[in-house]
């Protein structure tokens, strides 16, 4: 197939690739059938929507939905030994992964747990003196202090740990890829466990959780009592869900959409005062939850006290938590600067090893394990390929990766463990973690490399550009279009925002902001106009050529948002690429 708009090599470097011809017949038959505008079809066509399935997709409700909770193995008896626990007032600890899903999770728990008055002790180790995970030291402590310990986010293959934590009971929370053995907890819940179907392994440990207190709410039902609402908290599902990057699938798009609602009302202290500190202010979105108030729940796990952001979201003091969110801010701010030192050491390192391998991996002295994921992140972006970042301190390393759609990379790193090729190492299909030692980071890498290339990593074009949209004249990009978009959504992860290509375009106006950001203006000559901004565009070719037009045309493409200002709303183009017309 050509090239879309015959853009074989745009200012960013990248092939155009246009809409599939099968989802654009399937999109225009929706469009007869249905009476919605083009655009929005395109977005349902792709997701493979049905025209008499369109008005059910375009408004989720959780009651159709939400899957039954029992579904999961040892979900039941998982549930029951806490409310058991809960009854007898005995002493619970909870052990949580220093991320935002595990954040929200133990977050989610000390909330529903105040609703019977009842406190849990909140446990979640450093990154660096711990590493990932239960560990026999911290589990025996917690066990030999505590009749109950709820490992989320974490615990489906600390077999050795849980085996420690003697004298107590453990029920695992999670999501993350399991192993052929389960470990010996009482109860592990997991939708990525060996003997699960796998038709819900798209939830997050906060989905995972949400299903336990909707199945613990039954329990209590049938004893004749009754829990908290389970929806007021369905703002630390959305943040765990989209900030763990998990797919905007199935039940997903429900929790997400109805949190998003939640978050709006500003009900819960601790996000209030993250938002603030964000400079939110606007409705929230999933593009906030995962670039603006995500990072900062990450920053303290991620370079300070492991447990900061877990507390933020559990606490009900207000100047608790604007103590703790500005605290976040800092260690975010400071977060970005070790990250940019550590991104150009890797870019550079990965760029001589060639963007075009399998596997892009970088690893270097002393970079520090709390940014090496989000380094992969964006070597990944830049390769459009899976990614392994490692830090090394002396003969230790710890790693990071990210991968591609279509490429399990949590399965592969898992292997390596197996084979003894690394130390050890897990995650879930798009994001893992490894350990391993200086010897072995060669033959590792190789082995990964190859792992990658029988998936299929190798065979996507680093240089495509996918515009799912089509085209779009600047006439046609009108708020009721796009909040009619938006209705498709929420976007994310598994589920991305259509991508849109408007063709032959003059560059009305164009000005850098800041340093690296392009803020440009631009019409179809017939009077409609539209503003773009285009984020990173001095970085590249990009804004320089957009800066420096001098009255050329251009193909321009990017996602469209609904620009709110001043208590008014305009259309806003978020500018990824362009080439000459």
């Amino acid at each position: 197939m050509g090239a879309f708009l015959n853009v074989e090599h745009s200012l960013t470097g990248r092939r155009w690739v246009g809409p599939d011809i099968k989802i654009a017949r399937h999109a225009e038959a929706m469009a007869q059938v249905t009476g919605l505008p083009a655009p929005l079809c395109n977005v349902l066509a792709k997701r493979g929507v049905a025209p008499e399935e369109a008005d059910a997709f375009l408004a989720p409700t959780l009651k159709d939905l939400l899957p039954d909770p029992r579904s999961l193995r040892d979900m039941e008896k998982g549930t029951a030994l806490i409310l058991a626990a809960v009854k007898a007032r005995q002493k619970i600890a909870i052990f949580a992964d220093y991320d935002v899903d595990g954040g929200t999770s133990a977050a989610l728990i000390i909330d529903w747990l105040r609703h019977f008055d009842q406190s849990a002790t909140l446990y979640i180790p450093d990154r660096i003196d711990e590493g990932y995970g239960p560990n026999d030291e911290a589990m025996s402590m917690l066990a030999s202090a505590h009749d109950l310990i709820i490992c989320v986010d974490c615990g489906t293959l600390s077999h050795g740990p849980i085996a420690a934590a003697v004298g107590a009971d453990v029920v695992v929370l999670d999501h993350h890829l399991g192993g052929e053995t389960l470990p010996p907890a009482y109860a592990v819940v997991n939708p990525n466990r060996a003997d699960e179907t796998g038709d819900l392994a798209h939830l997050c440990a906060a989905g995972v959780v949400f299903l336990m207190l909707v199945e613990a709410g039954r329990q209590l039902r049938v004893d004749g009592a009754s829990g908290p609402n389970l929806l007021n908290m369905l703002d630390l599902v959305a943040l765990g869900t989209v900030a763990d990057v998990a797919p905007l699938i199935g039940v997903n798009r429900a929790l997400v959409r109805q949190g998003l609602t939640v978050m709006g009302r500003r009900e819960r202290v601790g996000i209030t005062a993250l938002a603030d500190v964000s400079r939110m202010d606007t409705a929230p979105s999933s593009y906030h939850l995962g670039f603006l108030l995500g990072p900062r729940v990450n920053a303290g796990g991620r370079i300070g006290k492991a447990d900061l952001g877990a507390r933020l979201l559990a606490t009900r003091d207000p100047h608790e938590a604007t103590a703790m969110a500005e605290r976040l801010d800092m260690l975010n701010t400071e977060r970005r600067d070790i990250e940019n030192n550590v991104r150009a050491a890797a870019l550079e390192q990965a760029e001589q090893r060639g963007f075009d391998a399998p596997l892009v991996w970088a690893a270097g002295e002393g970079w520090h394990p709390g940014v090496v994921g989000i380094v992969a992140s964006r070597l990944k972006d830049a390769a459009h390929r899976p990614t392994i970042v490692i830090g090394f301190d002396g003969e230790v390393g710890k790693g990071s990766g990210r991968s591609i759609s279509g490429v399990d990379l949590g399965a592969s790193i898992q292997k390596l463990a197996q084979e003894g090729l690394i130390e050890k190492g897990g995650g879930h299909k798009m994001a893992a973690g490894l350990s391993l030692s200086r010897a072995q980071l060669e033959p590792a890498m190789a082995r990964l490399t190859e792992l990658m290339a029988k998936q299929g990593a190798g065979d996507a074009g680093p240089a495509d550009l996918r515009l799912d949209g089509g085209l779009l004249m600047p006439g046609a990009a009108q708020v009721e279009l796009i909040e009619q978009i938006e209705h498709a959504g929420p976007f994310g992860a598994g589920a991305p925002a259509p991508r849109f290509a408007f063709p032959d375009c003059e560059i009305r106006f164009a000005k850098r902001v800041g340093e690296t950001h392009l803020k440009v203006t631009f019409g179809d000559g017939l009077g409609a106009r539209i503003e773009a901004i285009c984020f990173g565009a001095m970085d590249s070719p990009l804004g320089p050529a957009l800066e420096n037009h001098g009255g050329k045309r251009f193909h321009l493409a990017g996602r469209l948002e609904i620009n709110s200002w001043g208590g008014r709303q305009s259309p806003q183009l978020r500018l990824e690429d362009a080439a000459p017309a």
